[in-house]
């Protein structure tokens, strides 16, 4: 099986939250439930639902967690400093073609990628077309309302 990549400061963001659901939310949600199962009949009580949804939804985050912790290939992105060509890891500056706002984005895996943060998944049809280009250029890309050409600006390794 092909072990995903993933940044060393995704890997670890990952860990910070899957120590803080199974060291906070977890003991909160256990917690919730044996309160809620003191009020009595169970088949008619809202609260015991809602806290059993909660526990069901951080269950199923903590094994999400552990299995992309276990199932990657963690990359120190510092270490790829100096290269001119966009690859894993980067952080591309992207300017439209068009004359529109720059943008930055750096490229990481499929669990730690966020849009609004400027994270964005190596899979991603945007970070595919950026792979293997250098600064200068010229990106095209399939957008949903139509065809999107960029210029590679800058490319780092932070």
């Amino acid at each position: 099986m092909k072990r995903a990549p993933l940044t060393l400061k995704g890997a670890e963001r990952l860990r910070l939250e899957l120590k803080r659901l199974k060291l906070e939310e977890r003991p909160r949600i256990i917690q919730a439930i044996a309160e809620a199962r003191s009020h009595g009949d169970l088949s008619e009580n809202a609260e015991y639902a809602a806290a059993r949804e909660a526990q069901s939804f951080i269950e199923g985050r903590i094994k999400d967690l552990e299995s992309h912790l276990s199932n990657s290939e963690v990359i120190d992105v510092a270490a790829m400093a100096g290269s001119e060509r966009v690859v894993f890891g980067a952080t591309v500056e992207l300017e439209p073609e068009d004359g529109g706002k720059k943008v930055i984005y750096q490229i990481v895996g499929d669990a730690e990628a966020d849009i609004k943060a400027g994270l964005i998944s190596v899979s991603s049809p945007v970070a595919r077309a950026m792979v293997g280009k250098s600064v200068g250029d010229e990106v095209e890309v399939a957008a949903p309302n139509g065809l999107r050409s960029y210029e590679i600006v800058a490319v780092r390794y932070v």
